[in-house]
């Protein structure tokens, strides 16, 4: 600084180039006096990156596109509205003509997918409250059970807030299958209330009545809801994948049974206090004072069920030949289920892949695009197709020129000819397709295809990995691996990677030629570099804008064989060499890409999988690899795609579910003080497998994550009523009923809290099992597996268990 007229002022020298002119006038030496500037003696002008990737639209236009993406953690909802608003804004001062107009948005997807579980949400509430009413008798009881809902989901919607847990398909559905279980301890708090109530004497205090009903059942109440949540713990082992889909339900269930849990001991019992009377009822001859005043329908089903859980009690061997012929059909059953990894999650928007030789020019990937576009659009139901060829400047993905993405837009599937589903919708537009010349097709999904290429770097379901060194043997191998695929049945779309076809100039430079002339390696490739491919020099600034400056050769000296075998090499000494003196110039075919995992070689051939399930489909492909392809030592095959991240599911479940169980007993054994009693309720649990077993079969679904996650919510209530009836059982023969008379009361008297829990929990599925919108897919296999299981159990429960008290009971020489 200097200082002037008592101030200060900065001293600044500037001399950045700010536009062309001033990069023309940059001195590059001088002759005779007479400066030789960039201008003289080169061309500069505004240019333009090396194009790489376009976007097309309908079939004739160029699009320029855009791409939103959320931050790790950030509400999608949120940031989904902002954008939208924000564009909204953009629009208004953008040129007449020119508008931004989405084309695909995941807010369409997510607002279904909860639709669809809020729906089912709904609609189980009601026919819960209607099943309660029906039973319970009154409304009074049935205010005190249905309570039990609104409470348990916002206790479960205060906890997913605090540990951050989103509102979405998995926590919501959740929430949804829980349903029918919020209420399973009210009930029995409620149905004991209401029965003592029925049996207290007339001078007894309302207050001593529902203290000592709720005191009876606080105990197998208590772990019975433990127990539910406690078999949900295999589900907060997941990682990986597996783990970031199911955990959000595992915790959603969690929370509202824990909800639940607090509402059976604390409020149901406080509401109850101030809500129900004894029933004012008449006394029937030879009625049982215990069933005064029960529902029509209880009075209905205790009629035949005395008698024939009488029958049972006193010819064991029955009960024991009817539990045999249950499991037998589970067993004979279960191989006959398919396996994969969760159902197909359809998400309403077809992308088709396209893959075209390595070689080809984005001109020429463009004009084959389109006319594949225009034969999709002569599908009625597709409105729209917009394509994205090669990458655009930033973002995710980066793929070649020889790649496209095709984004179909659809109408409404209640708008198509035909029902379709999407599957055949699929189908309509492959034959629209057809098989194009030197293009491999693929069909996918958005979500789908984003999560196949981060499990394996494909954009298929199913992939096989081929290790080993040699790139010719790989490709060699993989392509008879690729074959021997495709005759499975249920392949489609068998794509081997494309390794090689990229046809290069090869420059092979000669060190000794070099030498000759004092040319060291490095100095002829940044010539190479610099005149050829160009080579940044520097920056230019435009106010907040910045734009590189790049120097080549003109296309003219660059865009030929021969042209390129000119360029000029100055030496140490001024001697002006042509390149071709000193190397060699070749035309070849060589390599497109090498991938490499944990430092091997290797090359994917994916799949995807149709009419079939995966789990079966990877075994005969495995056979039929190991027979028909002659793999050389050192070279070796995994499977990878949705199959791995079953199996990884199946492998953590195998050794976690054991686990699970284990504390499980150990907690029935510490709520009975019983082996025996443990053992007798631990039988629920194979039975309940059956029933599961049984509507999935039946209903044609596959072995899934979802569905093993619906065994593990039937163990929980299958424990759970079997823990209730068995309690209730011990307390009568504490009071000094014998064990078969015991057995059959317990039976007879928990019938309406059994058969209560278990109809909630199915109706409360029942929604999910009808629903057909976006996600119940994924939702439908674990509604299949606790309503089927339901049954199976509750028949053992009422019918099994009471038959096989004795050989368990605590006290097993009493006379029956």
């Amino acid at each position: 600084f200097i200082e002037n007229n008592n101030e200060e002022y900065v001293v600044r020298s500037v001399g950045l180039a700010t536009s062309v002119e001033d990069i023309r006038s940059i001195l590059m030496g001088s002759s005779d006096g007479i400066p030789i500037t960039v201008g003289d003696i080169a061309e500069v002008k505004e240019g333009k990156a090396i194009r790489r990737g376009l976007q097309t639209k309908n079939g004739t236009a160029e699009v320029v596109s855009g791409q939103v993406i959320k931050l790790f953690g950030a509400n999608a909802s949120t940031v989904i509205q902002s954008v939208e608003d924000k564009i909204a804004q953009i629009n208004k001062s953008l040129p007449e003509g020119v508008n931004i107009v989405p084309y695909y948005e995941q807010k369409t997807l997510v607002e279904s997918a909860v639709n669809t579980v809020t729906s089912a949400l709904g609609q189980g509430i009601v026919l819960v409250a209607i099943v309660l009413i029906l039973f319970m008798g009154g409304v009074r009881p049935t205010i005190v059970v249905a309570t039990a809902l609104p409470f348990s989901v916002l206790f479960a919607t205060l906890g997913m807030y605090y540990f951050g847990i989103s509102a979405n398909l998995m926590s919501l559905g959740g929430l949804a299958i829980a349903i029918g279980m919020l209420v399973d301890g009210a009930i029995v708090v409620v149905e004991n209330v209401d029965q003592h109530l029925r049996s207290a004497a007339p001078d007894e205090s309302r207050m001593a009545i529902v203290a000592r009903a709720c005191g009876e059942v606080a105990r197998p109440v208590g772990f019975a809801v433990a127990i539910i949540i406690l078999v949900f713990l295999p589900l907060f082992t997941l990682t990986g994948v597996e783990g970031k889909t199911f955990r959000p339900l595992a915790y959603s269930i969690a929370l509202a049974m824990s909800g639940a849990l607090v509402y059976a001991l604390i409020v149901g019992p406080t509401l109850a206090y101030f809500l129900m009377r004894a029933p004012k009822i008449k006394n029937i001859e030879g009625e049982d004072s215990e069933n005064r005043g029960e529902s029509f329908i209880v009075r209905i089903l205790q009629a035949p069920y005395r008698p024939l859980v009488g029958f049972l009690v006193k010819q064991r061997w029955i009960a024991v030949l009817g539990a045999i012929a249950l499991l037998g059909a589970g067993v004979w059953i279960f191989p006959k289920l398919g396996t994969e990894f969760t159902p197909e999650l359809n998400e309403g928007t077809i992308v088709v892949k396209l893959k075209m030789a390595p070689s080809i020019s984005i001109d020429t990937s463009k004009q084959m695009t389109q006319a594949i576009e225009r034969r999709i659009l002569e599908v009625p139901e597709v409105t729209k197709v917009v394509t994205r060829i090669g990458r655009g400047e930033v973002g995710a993905h980066a793929d070649p020129i020889n790649a496209a993405e095709l984004y179909l837009i659809m109408t409404l599937p209640e708008e198509w000819r035909q029902p379709f589903d999407q599957e055949a919708m699929v189908e309509v537009i492959r034959d629209a397709i057809g098989e194009p010349p030197g293009v491999v097709v693929n069909y996918t999904q958005p979500i789908e295809m984003s999560v196949d290429e981060l499990l394996e770097g494909v954009q298929a379901e199913l992939a096989v990995k081929l290790f080993g060194e040699d790139l010719d043997v790989l490709l060699t191998k993989a392509n008879e691996i690729a074959a021997t695929l495709g005759e499975v049945e249920g392949a489609r779309d068998v794509q081997v990677d494309q390794v090689t076809g990229s046809p290069q100039l090869l420059i092979r430079i000669n060190r000794g030629a070099a030498a000759r002339y004092n040319l060291n390696v490095g100095d002829i490739q940044r010539v190479i570099q610099a005149g050829i491919g160009g080579s940044e020099a520097g920056l230019i600034f435009e106010g907040i804008r910045r734009y590189e400056i790049l120097v080549r050769y003109p296309e003219a000296y660059r865009d030929n064989v021969r042209a390129i075998g000119e360029t000029i090499i100055r030496s140490p000494d001024g001697s002006l060499v042509p390149l071709d003196e000193v190397a060699t110039i070749e035309e070849l075919v060589g390599p497109r890409q090498i991938t490499r995992e944990r430092s091997q070689r290797f090359i994917a051939i994916q799949c995807n999988v149709s009419g079939r399930d995966i789990g079966s489909f990877v075994v005969e492909a495995e056979k039929a690899i190991a027979a028909e392809v002659d793999l050389p030592a050192g070279y070796l095959t995994t499977w990878g795609g949705s199959y791995k991240l079953q199996q990884e599911a199946n492998k953590r479940f195998a050794v976690v579910i054991p686990i699970t169980l284990l504390l499980i007993l150990l907690m029935i054994y510490a709520a009975l003080d019983s082996l025996k009693n443990s053992m007798l309720i631990l039988l629920n649990i194979p039975l309940a497998l059956v029933g599961g077993i049984a509507a999935l079969w039946i209903a044609g679904e596959n072995l899934s994550v979802p569905a093993t996650v619906g065994f593990i919510a039937l163990f929980g209530i299958a424990l759970g009523n079997g823990l209730v009836l068995i309690t209730y059982t011990n307390q009568l023969m504490r009071e000094g009923l014998d064990v078969g008379k015991a057995s059959i009361e317990a039976a007879c008297r928990r019938l309406r809290p059994v058969l209560m829990t278990a109809i909630t929990t199915g109706l409360g599925l029942l929604p999910l099992l009808l629903a057909t919108g976006t996600g119940s897919e994924v939702q439908r296999p674990l509604a299949l597996v606790v309503t089927g299981g339901l049954v199976s159990s509750t028949l053992l429960t009422l019918l099994v268990v009471p038959a096989l008290y004795k050989w368990f009971a605590i006290n097993p020489n009493q006379e029956a």
